[in-house]
């Protein structure tokens, strides 16, 4: 995970990833670590559904891993 996605705490900046990735500001690589997160997390199904929805996508052509069992 890149500096940019932590706060101040070293803990992921989430409201920061989201309103950068809603404002089109993201990299490729921050994009990437959000949705990881997301799914790894399990908020990617508890968002809005456009969340989940590319979540799945992103895991079926394997930019993103899917959940571990058991963890989401």
């Amino acid at each position: 995970m890149s500096q940019a996605t932590l706060n101040a705490d070293g803990k992921f900046d989430l409201t920061s990833r989201i309103i950068a990735y809603e404002s089109g500001e993201v990299t490729e690589k921050e994009f990437v670590e959000l949705f990881q997160y997301l799914v790894d997390t399990g908020l990617a199904w508890r968002l809005q559904g456009s969340y989940g929805r590319l979540a799945e996508v992103l895991i079926g052509e394997g930019v993103i891993k899917a959940p571990q069992k058991g963890l989401s």
